[in-house]
């Protein structure tokens, strides 16, 4: 059982029950990689003022990141990270999480509303899959989903082609200034002024980050030892206010070395834990864990 404890003042409100059909509209509100210029989309292509065009692929993707934002030739998690990441997600260990993070970002939309909301670092796109699963039909949802790696957004097309996804980077969002109300950052890399730049003014990012308990039976394993967690810092970023921050934890329990090695290949842990840690866990048939995050949202001002 999940178990939530709220560290700072301001309520967040639960949307209850589920409900699996929802009013999904494409989010369009995006801006050239290269000038900052408004795309507009033309057949299968989204162009700019100044004649930069960007071919939607066969998939339902848009690459929007330009080779000269690019650090490496292929950034981001590999096409074996991402398979990994999808079967753990879609076989339902993170669903907890998903239901709350679902609950605070629907928080304090007004009803018949419409929210349009970007994971910035959707990975394959199980979060907002999720999110709109339990959106109301009476609110109107333009979901976005932005990944850096080009097999994550590939692979979060292939699933549900109703959401706008995009391989783009958080450094330079392609996303027009004031046009989202919500956006979601989780586990990844957070850009405070990109973000403030694209929220509307009382806009909400959302923010998930791992406690100190996260994965620690798997660390415990793995690595010699752990290193000291840092104090939590819930001090809001330039341009943001805080509006609340609450713990979540729950415990998890993988029955087989297939998922195991999901979990592991699907964090950056494989690549930090040296040959013996990684020869210990792959000999693991079965593993109990702790999932422990900090749902934090921030209010953004101006």
């Amino acid at each position: 059982m999940a178990e939530r404890l709220k560290l700072a003042a301001g309520p967040i409100l639960l949307v209850c029950g589920f409900i699996s059909m929802s009013n999904i509209i494409s989010f369009e509100q995006l801006a050239c990689p290269l000038d900052g210029g408004p795309l507009r989309r033309s057949g299968m292509a989204w162009r700019c003022p100044a004649g930069h065009s960007f071919d939607v692929s066969s998939q339902g993707y848009t690459h929007l990141l330009p080779v000269q934002q690019k650090r490496s030739r292929d950034p981001g998690d590999s096409k074996e990270m991402v398979a990994a990441r999808r079967r753990f997600l879609n076989a339902g260990h993170y669903q907890p999480l998903a239901d709350a993070v679902g609950e605070t970002v629907l928080a304090g939309l007004a009803p018949q509303a419409g929210c349009a909301c970007l994971d910035a670092g959707c990975g394959e796109g199980y979060y907002l899959r999720r999110l709109a699963a339990r959106t109301s039909p009476a609110l109107t949802l333009s979901p976005l989903g932005l990944d850096i790696s080009k097999w994550a957004v590939q692979a979060a097309a292939k699933q549900d082609r109703r959401m706008q996804w995009l391989v783009g980077s958080n450094a330079n969002l392609p996303v027009l200034s004031s046009t989202l109300d919500r956006v979601l950052c989780m586990f990844g890399f957070p850009v405070y002024p990109e973000f403030a730049r694209v929220l509307k003014p009382g806009g909400v990012l959302v923010q998930v980050d791992a406690g100190p308990d996260h994965l620690r039976e798997l660390r415990e394993i793995i690595y010699p030892a752990l290193k000291p967690e840092r104090v939590a810092d819930t001090v809001a970023p330039a341009g943001f206010a805080l509006l609340g921050s609450e713990a979540l934890r729950f415990p998890v329990k993988l029955e087989d070395a297939g998922q195991i090695a999901d979990l592991l290949l699907m964090t950056p842990h494989l690549f930090r834990a040296g040959p013996e840690g990684r020869a210990r866990a792959s000999a693991l048939t079965a593993l109990s864990l702790t999932v422990d995050v900090r749902l934090l949202r921030f209010a953004r001002q101006g």
